[in-house]
């Protein structure tokens, strides 16, 4: 429902049989049954809590999405949302979802790939955001691009039965366990891992435990060898460092 835009567009294009829906009006999008089944239906979730809405409001609710809670579980509720929408669409049908993206303390978070994808994806289409609550804060960093975006992503349920649904993934991995990385990058992270000076023997006695060094018989030459033919690297005595500015 939102601020009424929705059901003003709808009345302007001659839709009479539109339905509108929040909090707002008593209508809570984890626990209460979409009320008709529909070929297109829009959504606009808050964007984790950067805007509490129950101030709006002047009441709490336990399932707004707009309260403090972690990412995760901010994340795992929209999903819950998203699903019931896709489930509620007639064949052929399409829902819509305009959200944006979120920078806390430092940390960037695309909600639109941490959220569950359901269906066909027909559309991405990038939307200037207007009136942020962010444009008049003046920030002490301003070592960042500022978000001026916001996103409406179109899925299409083109199956009775079947869907497909996509889950990003996150993984931690280590790169001295990677098989498709060079000497020069084992040894630069070496260095840096070092705090940039270390001797030949102090490299080697990291990297011989890499994937990489498993497949080489020559592991102390192979790093001498690259320190000597790449313009990354500069010897003082017998130390090694980075010569790489920081830009």
């Amino acid at each position: 429902m939102g601020g009424g835009t929705g059901k003003d567009v709808a009345k302007e294009l001659g839709i009479n049989n539109s339905i509108h829906l929040d909090l707002n009006n008593g209508w809570d999008a984890l626990v209460d049954e979409i009320p008709s089944g529909s070929d297109f239906i829009f959504s606009h979730p808050p964007y984790w809590d950067i805007i509490k809405y129950e101030h709006q409001r002047n009441n709490y609710s336990a399932n707004d999405l707009s309260n403090t809670m972690s990412y995760e579980e901010f994340i795992k509720k929209l999903n819950l949302v998203n699903e019931k929408i896709y489930y509620s669409l007639i064949n052929g049908g399409r829902h819509a979802i305009l959200v944006g993206d979120v920078r806390k303390k430092g940390k960037y978070y695309s909600i639109i790939k941490d959220m569950q994808w359901f269906g066909e994806l027909e559309s991405h289409i990038i939307k200037v955001q207007h009136n942020c609550v962010s444009d008049n804060k003046i920030y002490a960093n301003q070592k960042f691009i500022p978000i001026r975006h916001e996103h409406i992503l179109v899925f299409k349920r083109d199956k009775v039965w079947i869907y497909n649904m996509k889950t990003t993934e996150t993984t931690k991995n280590n790169i001295i366990n990677a098989e498709n990385i060079t000497w020069r990058d084992l040894i630069q992270a070496t260095l840096e891992f070092l705090q940039n000076k270390a001797t030949i023997d102090e490299i080697y006695n990291i990297l011989i435990k890499s994937k990489k060094a498993q497949r080489n018989n020559h592991i102390r030459e192979k790093i001498r060898q690259t320190l000597n033919s790449s313009s990354n690297f500069t010897k003082q005595n017998d130390r090694w460092s980075l010569c790489i500015e920081n830009i």
